[in-house]
């Protein structure tokens, strides 16, 4: 298995996507690992801490988004998705993602065909107030309009070193299913800078399309002004061994 990590084990030499994340805001859940298998890729397991996996919540902007060599940027819009925490055969910890709300239509398209993630076109608005408090709002439009999230969270201090903390965001990498095969597509930026935060309201329905209805308030809540993104070529999942007893965090 590989280490959790809070920088990137494997450096992008050549980056096909380029991206920034603001403003972020996590939201996670425990669950059992029993119930999130069967909704991911073929060739992985849920990843664990403790015995127990999660399920995200994560409202951000999206920023300065490119593809490859000289493709323009396609500006800024928002983004909130429904996570899952994955783990291969070859040791590789990522996400799994069962639904991207966003905001622009033409990366909705571009995400759907070109690497075979479940993006939703939704309208969508990230506001600040004047106490520091971000809301985030989406209502899907296309191709399954209705569900729904609005949340707020006041961001606090800087978030301690804890190994929850970097088991839900030290993910380099995340797991898809593309024309029948499953590929790992890694990513790297800095490390988080982490803050604590505190929920102030949720009014959800994203997590039940998604098949993760959950009950009562997130016990992680987390908030951080962001970080550069570059996602390198995507890799063939390998078929996971025995599962993990234990994950370490390396600083």
């Amino acid at each position: 298995m590989e280490p959790v990590t809070r920088t990137a084990p494997r450096p992008i030499r050549r980056a096909v996507l380029t991206q920034w994340w603001r403003d972020l805001s996590f939201l996670h859940w425990p669950v059992d690992p029993d119930r999130v298998a069967p909704l991911l890729p073929r060739g992985t397991r849920p990843d664990t801490l403790d015995g127990v996996t999660y399920v995200g919540l994560i409202g951000f902007r999206m920023d300065r988004v490119g593809l490859g060599l000289g493709v323009p940027y396609f500006g800024r819009f928002a983004e909130t998705n429904v996570r899952l925490y994955s783990v291969d055969g070859a040791g590789r910890r990522g996400v799994v993602f069962r639904s991207l709300d966003a905001e622009r239509l033409l990366p909705v398209m571009i995400g759907r065909v070109s690497l075979g993630l479940n993006y939703v076109w939704s309208r969508m608005s990230i506001s600040r107030s004047e106490g520091g408090a971000f809301t985030y709002r989406s209502v899907r439009r296309w191709p399954d309009p209705g569900p729904r999230a609005a949340f707020t969270v006041r961001p606090g201090g800087v978030a301690p070193e804890d190994p929850l903390n970097d088991f839900l965001t030290a993910r380099w990498g995340l797991h898809t299913t593309w024309h029948g095969k499953t590929l790992y597509l890694p990513n790297e930026h800095p490390a988080w800078p982490l803050r604590t935060a505190t929920l102030v309201d949720l009014d959800e329905t994203v997590l039940e399309a998604a098949g993760l209805p959950i009950e009562g308030p997130p016990p992680s809540v987390l908030f951080s002004e962001g970080v550069p993104v570059k996602f390198g070529s995507p890799l063939p999942a390998r078929h996971p061994g025995p599962p993990a007893q234990t994950w370490t965090s390396r600083r």
